[in-house]
């Protein structure tokens, strides 16, 4: 046996190995979701008595009672209060932290590298350092406790269009720093405004970090309970999140076959926009732009 030979069967041996790993590791991440999803067909009294992944009993009656809500109000609520919620943050987020990162990317202005400076240091700084004063300040403009449900949801959708997660921006700063500059010089050329080459130029080409904004836009709001859990007070603004922990309740039994078979429509959403955006969020994350 020759040396190519042998070196052919020992690279083959260390795939086999790696992916056998991989494989391992993924079966280990997932079983908690796999067990999940078959505990949610389970009778409520066999979720925990039978921790086998192959059901002795099946039943739809947990998605069934899920499906009724909490207070007269049905859990397609939450999921349209969720919905919505997720789709403005998205939409405000996209909007704000584009244009702040074309700011920082492309125009020149007084004190910029101080501005910057400050924006990235807001990203070490602890969500919950400012909850109290994002509460004061919410509560002094009247939207702590109001009864127009659209008010209820300002203090979580508000600051997205203020452009306040750094992280967002420096993505998308990284990114159009990464296009060629010769771009916006022959657009200027042919008589094209700042805001035209943001509009032609810069925004479809840094199409996957924008999608890859919106997509951790959507999961991080879709999966938000504390902001959720501080501002909305009343069973009509529940969110998903919301209402899932409406089926636990401390003082009498829990629904946990409702908040299991709940909790598995509830990733449907993020698995359809993950799976669907896999390729522009490998884009965004993986490059920083274009190669002139």
């Amino acid at each position: 046996m020759d040396v190519n030979t042998k070196r052919r069967i020992l690279g083959g041996v260390r795939l086999t190995l790696t992916h056998l790993v991989i494989i391992v590791i993924g079966l280990v991440m997932l079983y908690p979701v796999i067990w999940m999803i078959v505990s949610s067909f389970k009778p409520n009294n066999m979720i925990f008595s039978d921790t086998s992944l192959i059901p002795k009993a099946l039943t739809l009656d947990n998605y069934v009672t899920g499906w009724k809500g909490y207070a007269n109000v049905s859990f397609g609520q939450f999921f349209i209060n969720s919905i919505l919620l997720c789709v403005f943050a998205v939409v405000g987020n996209v909007f704000s932290c584009t244009l702040a990162a074309y700011a920082f990317g492309r125009l020149k202005f007084s004190l910029k590298w101080l501005w910057f400076a400050v924006m990235m240091l807001s990203v070490m700084l602890p969500a919950h350092v400012t909850t109290i004063p994002r509460y004061l300040l919410f509560n002094a403009f009247g939207w702590t406790s109001s009864k127009d449900v659209i008010v209820n949801y300002l203090p979580i959708v508000a600051p997205k269009f203020l452009a306040v997660d750094a992280f967002f921006v420096f993505l998308l700063v990284q990114f159009i720093r990464g296009l060629p500059k010769d771009l916006d010089e022959a657009a200027t050329i042919d008589g094209c405004s700042r805001t035209g080459i943001f509009f032609r130029i810069v925004l479809p080409l840094t199409t996957p970090a924008i999608v890859t904004t919106a997509l951790f836009t959507f999961i991080w709001t879709w999966d938000d309970f504390f902001n959720q859990l501080l501002y909305l007070s009343s069973p009509n603004t529940f969110t998903v999140s919301m209402g899932l922990r409406s089926f636990v309740d401390n003082s009498a039994s829990s629904n946990w076959g409702g908040v299991l078979a709940m909790s598995t429509l509830a990733m449907i959403p993020s698995f359809i926009l993950f799976f669907s955006l896999q390729k522009y969020f490998v884009r965004g994350i993986a490059t920083t732009g274009i190669k002139g």
